[in-house]
């Protein structure tokens, strides 16, 4: 299934049913009195959490969604039937928003969390509510309100704990891999990754984290260039943040100068986070050159690990594990 995080659509909440103008008719009562009964409520568009789903591919192709209109009252007091409501599931981490005006209408977070976003219209009501003592045979009755019609936008942030950052083949997706049982595409060019992807890594003492690991960023990446600004936002909602940085690369300090630059330009609280730095594929510096490494980066400790033979693996997990530890208190 494809990763898709930004849909539109149209959602139509049912009309109300009209309320019915009627009179009793029995035999020897030539003038019964009003029984006319109620309209049924309009169905509502509901949107709920459910964890089962991580994109809004289901709603990439249909754009309107329209409950059901609730019945029309009947005589003997009989009221229409309310309209069936519409619940469309959403992953977590959800934005709705007006498609209109970028108003936002709800965060939704929480597994099980819902939001009207289209209402049903109300029944109308019947002519046995205008009887009075004046009235004893009205012949009133009210028409069903339509139902809201809104038009929607939903923009979905991934909820991870720690985020991956590096430019295009720092081994992120590797990394995933090998911490995790997410199972990202993985080859040895860039932007390999085109979507983000998640996986739930076991720290110390059998905790649990989730780490997104999302595609690679490059210069210019806050403002739209190569896949950067559609994708950095999965990572506003994360606790930390590790850099990636690959240890053959010619400017180490530089490329992570890079990265920083790039989250400052799209959100200074984004690269305020508590973050790591990490030289990775240490396997391809010869063990007499490793000495050269930084060991510091932007006054940051350097970690090194390697995917390939596994070194620095678990002190890289124990580290992230610690620090989002931290960052949660």
């Amino acid at each position: 299934m494809d990763f898709i995080d930004e849909v539109t659509f149209w959602a139509h909440g049912g009309n109300g049913g009209h309320g019915c103008m009627s009179f009793r008719r029995e035999k020897f009562v030539p003038k019964g009195g009003p029984d006319g009964g109620d309209g049924g409520h309009g169905g509502d568009v509901i949107l709920r959490v459910d964890p089962a789903y991580t994109t809004l591919f289901d709603y990439r192709h249909k754009k309107h969604y329209r409950a059901k209109g609730g019945g029309n009252g009947k005589g003997k007091k009989m009221s229409g039937r309310n309209g069936e409501t519409i619940e469309l599931p959403v992953p977590p981490g959800t934005l709705v928003k007006d498609g209109e005006t970028g108003e936002l209408i709800v965060d939704l977070t929480r597994k099980g969390q819902t939001a009207v976003v289209a209402k049903g219209g109300r029944g109308g009501k019947g002519n046995v509510h205008f009887k009075t003592s004046s009235i004893q045979a009205p012949e009133k009755s009210t028409a069903g309100t339509e139902g809201e019609r809104r038009f929607i936008r939903l923009e979905l942030k991934l909820l991870a704990d720690v985020g991956l950052v590096g430019l295009p083949n720092a081994g992120k997706s590797t990394l995933l891999s090998r911490i995790s049982a997410a199972r990202p595409k993985i080859a040895d060019y860039p932007f390999t990754t085109l979507v983000p992807n998640l996986g739930i890594v076991k720290g110390p003492g059998g905790r649990t984290f989730v780490a997104a690991d999302i595609p690679g960023l490059i210069e210019g990446a806050h403002a739209g260039k190569g896949l950067g600004d559609r994708f950095l936002r999965h990572i506003e909602r994360t606790a930390v943040l590790l850099f990636l940085v690959d240890a053959a690369s010619d400017d180490p300090g530089g490329d992570y100068r890079l990265l920083l630059r790039e989250l400052k330009e799209f959100d200074p609280a984004v690269a305020d986070k508590p973050r790591l730095v990490a030289l990775s594929k240490i396997d391809l510096i010869p063990p007499g050159d490793r000495k050269t490494l930084p060991k510091k980066i932007g006054g940051q400790g350097v970690l090194r690990f390697s995917c390939v033979t596994g070194e620095g693996l678990s002190e890289l997990v124990e580290a992230a594990a610690g620090l989002l530890s931290g960052a949660r208190l």
